[in-house]
Parts: structure tokens; sequence; C-alpha cells
């Protein structure tokens, strides 16, 4: 079985070169002809594995390549375009964590962070710290969702691409988040999700309650969200993608065919099959084989 070792860096941050490809070759004592998939940012190398599982190999790979900026995936050929694709949204599909917004609104963001970071690090439980957080928010007007999308919120690099680029070949996607509705519906659409999951806050007279709807949509959710959807469509384990950050996250990431720690907390990053620290969302294309000319720019 031929398996496939990726090498990709930010495209911001152009890195890869000949001499780097030539270190990940020399690791690979079965390489094949390599593949470039953008020069200078990501390349495909075939190989015949050994006794070593892919995620050994990757961590060779990474040991070899030492502090240069690049990632690696290594996996199977077979089943490598996905055609299910389901995705965290905070600190993932976007750059900010929006609860911490909301509560920068009360005075509380270096307070809710805290709780924020210590739950998806997994020091803390997610479902009672985001009851706790949303307590926080308690008489907040619901317009100020409005602003804190329109002023604060940036959409991850590459993550528009991704989306379009997936669609286009017949993938289906869903934004799952413990974050909220509020949220997610507005950003799937602006990304391009064919649909979206999350929490509902419940709101009287145009201000939070403090209360969000139960059951809370957390770990357990997100994985049962990758499992109806990969039933519904009708497709294998091994056709499904799945990225996330957050200890919330780690069931899907484990049940998917490739998970994805984004930028992840060192547990997440772990626990997941394939990890991106350095690239932006278009590694996520990359690692399925998609070169450079064959992305959707929406």
């Amino acid at each position: 079985m031929i398996h496939i070792a990726t090498l990709i860096c930010n495209p911001a941050r152009a890195a890869l070169d000949d001499a780097a490809v030539a270190l990940a070759v020399g690791v690979l004592a079965t390489a094949q002809d390599v593949r470039v998939l953008d020069p200078a940012v990501a390349v495909d190398i075939p190989f015949t594995p050994g006794g070593a599982n892919d995620q050994a190999v990757a961590v060779r790979l990474r040991s070899a390549l030492k502090d240069l900026p690049v990632d690696v995936v290594v996996q199977p050929l077979t089943n490598r375009r996905k055609r299910l694709f389901v995705a965290d949204m905070d600190s993932t599909m976007i750059e900010q964590e929006c609860i911490d917004e909301l509560a920068d609104y009360v005075g509380l963001k270096a307070h809710v962070a805290a709780i924020t970071e210590r739950a998806m690090r997994g020091e803390i439980a997610f479902e009672p710290a985001l009851r706790e957080r949303v307590a926080l928010l308690k008489g907040l007007p619901v317009a100020v969702v409005d602003e804190v999308i329109e002023k604060r919120v940036t959409l991850t690099p590459g993550g528009r691409a991704l989306i379009a680029t997936m669609r286009t070949n017949d993938a289906h996607s869903c934004l799952v988040s413990g974050g909220f509705t509020l949220f997610t519906g507005r950003i799937a659409a602006m990304i391009g999700f064919d649909e979206n999951r999350g929490n509902a806050l419940i709101i009287e007279d145009g201000k939070f309650t403090g209360r969000v709807q139960e059951p809370v949509l957390g770990r357990d959710a997100k994985l049962a969200t990758l499992i109806e959807l990969r039933d519904r469509v009708g497709l294998s384990a091994a056709d499904t993608l799945a990225v996330g950050d957050g200890a919330n996250d780690i069931p899907m990431l484990e049940a998917a065919g490739l998970g994805v720690a984004y930028h992840a907390k060192p547990k997440v990053a772990e626990a997941a099959q394939a990890r991106i620290d350095h690239g932006d969302l278009t590694a996520l294309l990359y690692l399925q084989g998609y070169a450079r000319a064959d992305f959707i720019e929406p």
C-alpha cells in the first residue's frame, strides 16, 4: 500500500525549499517521485511504509526538519479526498473565541478568556464551564452580536477556499460549535458551509438571560454530529475529515477518517491523527492532494 507524506508551510511564509524536501526524502527510505502541490509551500512524497505507523513516521520527519516552519501529515493514499468535512468554529474557522468577545462588553473578557482556555485545554469540563461563562452575560443586549461579527471576528485565512474547493468536489460541510447559533449561522454563511450547529442562548426582551438552552452542545454532540452526517450521506468513516483546536473536539477528531488538530492545545495535538501548527486552512486541501491550481477562490 502506498502512503503519502505531505509537507506544508504557511503560504504567507513559504519556506519549503529543495533542501528541506531532500531531508524528508532521506528519512523515507522507500520514497518515490516528489509531487509539487505548490512551489515552496506544499509537496507530496509517496512511499511504501515499513513497520512504523503513520504518526511515528510524521514524528521522524518533523525531527529531521527541526525548526523549519513545516507541517507534516502522513496518511494512506486511499480515501484521501474526503466527502464530509466537520469543523469547529472558534479559534479554528475564525480567529477569535466569540464568548470572550461578548464578555468584553461587560468588562469580563480576561476572566472569561481564562475559563475558556482551561476548558479548551481539557483542564475543566466544557459544559459547566460554558454555563458559568454564559451566566456572566446576563443583561447584555443581543444587538452586540452584530458589532462583534462586524468589528471583531476575522475569518481564518484559507477557510473560504477550503470550503469552496471541497464543495466543488462534492463534499458536504458542517460548522459545529460549542459556541452560539447567533454566530454559527452567519459565520457558516460567510465561509460557505452547507449547514451549522451550535448552542442557543436564551433571550428575553432583547437581552441575554444568562442561560443556554439545554442540552449543551459539547464534545459528545460534536461526535454525534459527525456520525449522523456520515450516516445520512452514506459514507464510511474513512471518507470524513474533521478539524478543531480544543479538548471538546477530541472525540470528533478521533472518529473521523482524518482528524486534524489546527493550531491546537497540546492535549488535542497529541490525540489527533494529524496536526497543523504552521499552515493556514488551505493546509487541509494540500493534505487531501489538491494542488494550488485546483483551489476554488470564492
